[in-house]
């Protein structure tokens, strides 16, 4: 089931809101990590061949949307990225089919406006290992953007954190993404160890 609002602009379009190395530099992206991330809709990859870079680890892209997924998976065998597993997945609906504590990083970015973003939460800290953060990143709604859900279902960095901690997560960080992603926020949580 695809998420209300969930649509893709032009690509060129939405480049022009992130610079992606930075916003992962801020999110997440310890440089020759071994853990392995997981990306929910990944989209043209903006986030994910980024990630794949600064990973030993396998990065799985889950998407939706068949001619995505094949973008991805094209984009990273012609970077030579053999650690990107590119998946079509209806995770809002089936979740991710991994295996409980198999990675150490989740990506969330753009998604938390769907019907139902705490089922979403839940399956992220299930198959994030002890210890193990997750990144989200949402679009502002203090200020105009180009682009975006409507204002009436974008979630407030403050009702993300609650998401968060009623998911099990802890350790959670506000992120200032300044201009690396300047219509955006961050958070960064983590798994609890035990």
């Amino acid at each position: 089931m695809k998420g209300r609002e969930s649509g893709m602009p032009e690509e060129a379009y939405w480049a022009s809101f992130f610079d992606p190395q930075a916003v992962l530099e801020r999110l997440w992206l310890p440089q020759n990590s071994r853990c392995n991330v997981l990306e929910f809709g990944c989209g043209y990859g903006t986030f994910t061949l980024p990630a794949a870079s600064c990973t030993r680890g396998k990065v799985t892209a889950l998407d939706i949307e068949p001619d995505m997924v094949s973008l991805v998976a094209r984009r990273a065998q012609d970077a030579g990225l053999t650690n990107v597993r590119a998946e079509v997945r209806d995770f809002v609906e089936r979740g991710t089919g991994g295996p409980d504590g198999s990675q150490g990083h989740v990506m969330v970015f753009n998604l938390l406006h769907i019907e139902d973003p705490l089922a979403l939460l839940r399956e992220a800290q299930r198959i994030l290992q002890p210890g193990g953060s997750l990144s989200v990143m949402h679009w502002r709604s203090d200020i105009e953007t180009p682009r975006g859900p409507p204002l009436a279902i974008r979630p407030k960095p403050e009702q993300c954190a609650g998401w968060l901690s009623e998911a099990g997560f802890d350790a959670l960080v506000h992120v200032h993404l300044g201009q690396s992603a300047p219509y955006h926020y961050g958070l960064v949580a983590q798994r609890p160890m035990c």
